[in-house]
């Protein structure tokens, strides 16, 4: 939603669901109906009923016309009219109307709007980027809200007696997370405010209300006052007593919600007991009124302009999403047919997800300390100079800063939860770190103290180690790089997804990026998710982090090419070359010489087989040849670069595959240009983002090879890429504080600093092929499972074990698919499926899930060269074309199947 603004004067109370009652009277003017006799009728009632401005009401009619012709689905017209409306007044940061009085206008669902309201973006400049800001966190919140109200519903009781209470509890929630969160959409922390409204509500209310488990964890009633605590009560003229928890009751509710007591028992006594204070509530031993918790609710909805979370009572069809029965378990090949009639297991929910994640998080850092073990203290002790004090004054100040950003950030009275986060993170960083000094080859003393007194490496480490915390707290939501918005961080201060950590550390993402693969290898015990997670970091430090202005990557890049420097980027001659995922945290933060040998501390067994087991403590190992350790050059640049060309490559790949499936010819030309461009030409790198490159040399190379594809096309096809977002190509940096789009800065930018290099292109003697990067299974190690054919339950594409298979080992239905393919003239597109399958880069699945080919949009005007639109069958057809052709395969194999199952079934019959 828009930013929120304080109103003056009071509100007018709002009934949930009215359609009446403008935000701000004052900014919001009555409608002149005179002005508006050129529009349809209805739309100008529209727009009276919501109180919009005139300004409003012409912009929407304006913006309406404008798409009304170019949207491909047809929409109710009222349901246009009321997105149009939303999107004018976001735009003008006009408070007309709340989110929920536009759905219920035009009587659409919340998540049915949103998906309108993108779709009016047939232009690519029809949405901005402030709006489409505003729908991500309307999304996000109402997502949040949904997994709480849910939460919230199973665990209550069905009697109708009771309902003005639940309503009591739900609105008081809704007000307490209002009032204490600054995130509304933190999912851990609104979840624990919840339980501690529930444990308000609870030992308030009558006991023929309560269940079981609440009424035996409840405190024990205190035995009536003798006459000397009657004296005591008469002196201190009744005065209620100060507020306590019910620990008894919280250790209940928590046990029973998986969540951690300590944690919640903080988040009552700092945030909520605050609020109840600002409610006169929290010496008050009564249930609070619920007319005077819904007119303090309507003015903060009024205010913030969003959804009236309290329909979720009432099961509005606005706000509630669609019930889907599950009817079936979505079975892998793996599973038998014998399991027809096992039982079906729900699907996780967010808030069991995320409460599981945070166990399992705490769990394996219980036996962590918060000091340095035995064990790292061996290390820190035998260094030439010991960091023990070094890093505890660090810890000390990075602590402070991490708990005061982080309040400021999702509240001030969260700077205990704060703590308590940077403490799990020190666990973290403790036990990585010494696994990590284990791990890591032989170093000599002095490399080993230069390397743990480096402060750069403590604080990459430390930082790493948090973000796994916070990405573990963030539950499914969280996603990393989302505060990253045009015009540098509108929500920077309120949203806790990397890069906020190097932001709250002052750590350079070039550093960052150091210490992450080594951070992985030495915590065996990450999650699936958190290792994605951290690999998505990465992605973004590579892709457009570490290119910003003041970044150290350029001062490296700059010495390399002038020659004499100590790194160096990878040479075009070892793309094809596995990538070795063998360097530690050490080559790379000890530039420019190579770590060569390691001191073992003291009562530390050697390493089995070690050639240097039997020498002195402290001194430096010989290698072979009795030579001394020679100092090499550092890796850090190199394996960067390494990794930007085949994530450049990995993601060239995917989008060539939507757009030049009939062109391949064209997908190592395109590659050559980009690679050329990241090698010599990496200042245009400098607060851009790596995908701006690559669409600029797709259509490049399109355009010398006469091939017609458009930059509309290729924003279209991008936006169903993986890991994007409409910033990339409608936010570009053209010069100095400059934006505009993607076009503009080809045209303008990158077409004026290669124009050469691109006509060579054309030319009868065109530059050689850069080499294909190769493509690892993984570096993470993920196991290869089968990929899904889109659209059926039961069709699965496993990965081609070798190039060709030989008949003595191809099995009958092997045999029948190849000969099949081969009739119909597809060998060669199984190679390239298989081949595509084969990839570590799982997002090529997104490719089997696209459908249709993206359409070429009607109008985009800031095509500048205003030429006709792009053939909108440029598509990989021939893909779909082979999976339809497989799934009919495996369907009838399965009915033959079945048929061979009666038959057996039908001869057992005979025989008995």
């Amino acid at each position: 939603m828009p930013p929120k603004k304080r109103n003056s004067g009071t509100q007018k109370e709002l009934k949930p669901g009215a359609e009446g009652g403008s935000p701000d009277k004052k900014e919001s003017p009555e409608l002149s109906v005179k002005k508006h006799k050129d529009k349809d009728a209805e739309f100008v009632t529209l727009c009276k009923n919501l109180h919009v401005t005139d300004l409003v009401c012409d912009r929407a009619w304006t913006l309406w016309k404008t798409v009304q012709e170019s949207m491909d689905e047809v929409t109710g017209q009222k349901k246009l009219w009321g997105a149009c409306l939303f999107v004018t007044m976001t735009d003008l940061d006009v408070p007309c109307f709340t989110l929920t009085q536009v759905l219920k206008a035009v009587n659409m669902n919340v998540k049915q709007f949103l998906s309108l309201v993108r779709k009016l973006d047939v232009n690519l400049d029809t949405i901005s980027t402030k709006v489409n800001s505003a729908l991500t966190r309307v999304e996000k919140k109402y997502d949040v809200m949904l997994a709480l109200y849910q939460r919230f519903e199973n665990s209550l009781s069905q009697s109708s007696r009771d309902r003005e209470i639940v309503r009591s509890c739900w609105t008081m929630f809704l007000l307490a997370k209002g009032n204490a969160l600054q995130m509304e959409d933190d999912l851990v922390i609104s979840f624990q405010l919840l339980l501690c409204a529930v444990e308000f509500f609870i030992k308030r209310c009558p006991p023929d209300l309560l269940q079981p488990l609440y009424k035996s964890a409840i405190s024990k009633v205190q035995s009536p006052p003798t006459r000397t605590s009657r004296r005591n009560q008469s002196k201190a003229k009744s005065r209620p007593p100060e507020p306590q928890v019910d620990l008894q009751l919280l250790e209940t509710l928590c046990k029973e919600n998986e969540c951690n007591t300590e944690e919640v028992k903080n988040v009552y006594q700092t945030s909520f007991l605050a609020f109840l204070d600002s409610l006169d509530l929290s010496r008050s031993t009564d249930l609070p009124q619920v007319n005077s918790l819904n007119q303090q609710y309507n003015e903060h909805y009024l205010k913030s302009r969003d959804i009236d979370d309290r329909l979720f009572l009432d099961g509005d069809e606005t706000i509630l999403p669609p019930k889907i029965e599950i009817t079936q378990v979505e079975r892998t090949p793996k599973k038998n047919l014998q399991e027809e009639d096992s039982v079906i297991i729900p699907p996780q929910t967010p808030i069991k997800a995320a409460m599981a994640s945070i166990q399992q998080l705490r769990g394996d850092l219980v036996s962590s300390g918060d000091q340095p073990s035995t064990t790292l203290a061996t290390y820190f002790k035998n260094c030439t100079i010991d960091p023990t004090q070094g890093m505890l004054k660090r810890l000390e100040m990075l602590g402070q800063t991490f708990s005061q950003r982080f309040s400021q950030a999702v509240g001030p009275r969260f700077i205990i939860i704060g703590k308590q986060r940077f403490t799990l993170g020190v666990r973290l960083y403790y036990k990585v770190m010494e696994e990590m000094l284990k791990s890591v080859p032989v170093l000599c003393d002095f490399h080993f103290s230069k390397l743990l007194n480096d402060s750069t490496f403590h604080t990459s480490l430390l930082a790493c180690a948090l973000e796994v915390v916070m990405a573990t707290y963030g539950g499914s939501s969280f996603k990393a790089g989302g505060y990253n918005q045009a015009n540098g961080s509108e929500t920077a201060e309120t949203d806790l997804c990397f890069p906020w950590i190097l932001d709250v550390f002052s750590l350079a993402a070039f550093d960052f990026y150091k210490v992450i693969e080594s951070f992985i290898k030495a915590e065996p015990t990450l999650s699936k998710d958190i290792v994605k997670h951290l690999e998505t970091c990465e992605n973004l430090i590579m892709e457009k982090i570490a290119w910003r202005t003041g970044s150290v990557l350029f001062e490296l890049l700059k010495q390399e090419h002038e020659g004499g420097a100590a790194e160096q980027a990878e040479a075009p001659a070892s793309f094809n070359q596995p990538l070795q995922h063998n360097h530690t945290a050490a080559d790379l933060y000890l530039s420019p010489m190579h770590p060569g040998l390691r001191v073992l501390p003291p009562e530390s067994p050697a390493p089995p087989n070690s050639q240097h087991a039997s020498q002195p403590q402290n001194q430096p190992a010989l290698q072979p040849g009795g030579q001394t350790p020679r100092h090499l050059k550092s890796n850090s640049l190199s394996l960067f670069y390494k990794k930007l060309y085949r994530l450049a490559y990995t993601r060239l790949k995917l989008l060539c595959s939507y757009l030049l499936s009939f062109n391949p010819e064209l997908e190592p030309i395109i590659w050559t240009l980009f690679q050329h461009t990241l090698q010599h030409e990496y200042e245009l790198m400098k607060n851009r983002h790596l995908d701006q490159l690559m669409m600029s040399a797709m259509y490049a190379i399109c355009k010398v090879k006469s091939v017609d594809l458009r930059f509309k096309t290729i924003v279209t096809a991008y936006k169903n890429m993986p890991n994007t977002n409409q910033e990339t190509f409608k936010h570009v940096l053209i010069s100095d504080g400059h934006y505009d789009s993607i076009i503009v800065f080809y045209n303008q930018v990158f077409m004026q600093r290669l124009k050469t290099n691109i006509l060579q292109y054309a030319s009868p003697r065109p530059p050689t092929l850069s080499p294909i990067p190769q493509i690892p299974r993984s570096p993470y190690k993920f196991p290869n499972s089968p990929l899904r054919v889109p659209g059926s339950n039961n069709v699965y594409i496993s990965p081609l074990k070798s190039p060709r298979m030989s008949p003595g080992i191809m099995t009958p239905r092997s045999r029948m698919l190849v000969s099949i393919g081969e009739s119909f003239g597809l060998s060669n597109r199984f190679q390239k499926i298989n081949q595509m399958v084969n990839s570590s880069d799982r997002s090529f699945k997104r490719t089997l899930d696209l459908g249709p080919t993206p359409k070429p949009l009607k109008r985009l005007r800031f095509d500048v060269d205003g030429q006709d639109e792009a053939d909108g069958r440029l598509v990989a057809q021939d893909v779909h074309v082979i999976f339809l052709l497989w799934s009919r395969i495996m369907t009838r194999n399965n009915q033959l199947l079945s048929e061979l199952k009666q038959h057996r079934a039908n001869i057992y019959l005979n025989l008995v």
